[in-house]
C-alpha cells in the first residue's frame, strides 16, 4: 500500500512538473513570460555541436552513396546491420562485367584477337572489382564507422543532456514567475490592513514568497549543475573534429590506393593490348597505323592518376620536314615502345636514336637505327634534336 501511495505521489508530482514546464514554454512563445538566456560560450558550443551533427550526417550518407550507388543494396546492408548479421557477399559491377567479357572471349575463341583481348580486359575488370571491394571495406571501417558512432553515440548523449538542460531552465523560469507573482500579491495585500482576514492573507502570501524563494534557489542550483555538465560534453566536440580528421586522412589514403591500383591495372592492360601483332590490329589487311603513346611524360605522378583513353599526340612539324628531305637526324624517344614484329624497333624513353625516311614508307613511320639495330619506329614517339 505504501509503495502504491509512493507511486501515485510521484506520478502526480511528475505530472505537475510537466504541466508547469508546458505552461512556461507556451507563455515564452507568446511573449508573456521571461526566458533565462544561456551564456554566449554555451550557446556557441551548442551551435557547433548541431552544425557538426548535420554535416557529419550529410557526409556519411553521401559517402555511402559513393561507395555503394545501388540504393537497394544499401537498404539490404542497413537491414542486416540492424539485425546484427553479416550481409551476403554479392558480385559487384566490375566483377560482373569482367565475367561477361571472359565468357564472351572464351566463346569467340582465345586464339582470336578479339577473344584474347576480351579475356585480358575481363581479368583486369575483375581485379578492379577486387580493389573496389577493398576500398569499400577499408572506408567503412576507418571512416564511416567513426562517423556513425558519433551520430548514434556521442551526439545522442549530448542531445539527452541538452534536453535535460532545457527542462531545468523551464523549471527555473517557472520558479521565477511564481516568486514574482507571490511578491506582487504580498505587496497588494500589505496595502490592505483594515480587517483581520486581510492580515491572515498577508501571512499566507509571506509564506508563499518564502516557499517560492526556496524553490528558486533549488532550481537555480540544478540548472547551474546541468549547464556545467552540458558544457563539458560540448567541449569534447573539438576532440571529435580531431578524430574525424584522422579518419578523413585514412579515407583519402584508401582512395589513393584504389585509384593507383586501377591505373596500374589499366596501364598493364593497355600494354598487353598494344603488344598484339599489327595484323591483329589492322582492318581488312590495310597498312597498320602508328600506335598512340599511352601516357604523357611527367603528366602523371604516383598520387595523381589520369585517364589515357583516346589520347592523341600530334607530331611536331619538324618530323614532317624530315619526311620531305633526305638524310638522317638524331631524335629523342619520348615513350617506351615494344616492337609488334621483327620489322619494328623497340624503344626506351629518353634514349637517343638516329632516324631517317625511306621512300614508300607509311607517313606515320620512320626508320630508326640504334647501333647495328634497325627497324620502323612511330613518329609520335619521337622528338627531333637540333
Amino acid at each position: 500500500m505504501n509503495i502504491m501511495d509512493f507511486n501515485v505521489k510521484k506520478l502526480a508530482a511528475d505530472a505537475g512538473t510537466f504541466l508547469s514546464r508546458a505552461v512556461q514554454f507556451t507563455e515564452e512563445k507568446l511573449g508573456q513570460a521571461e526566458k533565462t538566456e544561456l551564456d554566449a560560450h554555451l550557446e556557441n558550443l551548442l551551435s557547433k555541436a548541431e552544425c557538426t551533427k548535420i554535416w557529419t550526417e550529410k557526409i556519411m550518407k553521401q559517402t555511402e552513396v559513393l561507395l555503394q550507388p545501388n540504393p537497394n543494396a544499401r537498404i539490404e546492408e542497413f537491414v542486416y546491420e540492424k539485425l546484427d548479421r553479416k550481409a551476403p557477399s554479392r558480385i559487384n559491377n566490375p566483377e560482373l562485367l569482367g565475367q561477361y567479357m571472359i565468357d564472351a572471349g572464351t566463346e569467340f575463341g582465345p586464339g582470336t584477337a578479339y577473344g584474347n583481348a576480351l579475356i585480358k580486359c575481363g581479368e583486369t575488370q575483375k581485379r578492379i572489382g577486387t580493389a573496389d571491394r577493398e576500398l569499400i571495406q577499408t572506408s567503412a571501417l576507418n571512416f564511416l564507422t567513426p562517423l556513425r558512432n558519433f551520430i548514434e553515440g556521442d551526439y545522442k548523449t549530448i542531445a539527452k543532456e541538452r534536453k535535460l538542460l532545457q527542462n531545468k531552465r523551464l523549471d527555473l523560469d517557472a520558479a521565477k514567475t511564481r516568486l514574482k507573482k507571490a511578491k506582487a500579491a504580498e505587496t497588494r495585500n500589505s496595502q490592505l490592513n483594515s480587517a483581520r482576514l486581510e492580515g491572515d492573507n498577508i501571512m499566507i502570501w509571506a509564506e508563499e514568497v518564502t516557499k517560492s524563494e526556496q524553490e528558486l534557489r533549488i532550481t537555480q542550483s540544478e540548472f547551474d549543475r546541468q549547464a556545467e555538465i552540458t558544457r563539458l560534453l560540448l567541449e569534447g566536440i573539438s576532440s571529435t573534429h580531431a578524430h574525424h580528421l584522422r579518419c578523413l586522412n585514412d579515407f583519402v589514403e584508401a582512395q589513393m590506393t584504389y585509384y593507383a591500383q586501377c591505373y596500374q591495372y589499366m596501364l598493364d592492360l593497355q600494354k598487353q593490348l598494344g603488344s598484339f601483332p599489327s595484323n591483329y590490329l589492322s582492318n581488312n589487311n590495310q597498312t597498320s597505323v602508328a600506335p598512340v603513346p599511352s601516357v604523357l611524360p611527367n603528366a602523371i605522378g604516383s598520387s595523381a592518376m589520369a585517364s589515357t583513353s583516346g589520347l592523341v599526340i600530334t607530331s611536331p612539324s619538324n618530323l614532317s620536314d624530315l619526311k620531305e628531305c633526305s638524310g638522317s637526324r638524331k631524335a629523342r624517344v619520348l615513350y617506351d615502345y615494344d616492337a609488334a614484329n621483327s620489322t619494328e624497333l623497340s624503344l626506351l624513353a629518353d634514349e637517343v636514336i638516329t632516324v631517317f625516311s625511306v621512300v614508300g614508307m607509311d607517313s606515320d613511320w620512320l626508320m630508326g637505327e640504334r647501333g647495328n639495330q634497325k627497324g620502323k619506329v612511330p613518329i609520335t614517339y619521337l622528338e627531333l634534336l637540333n
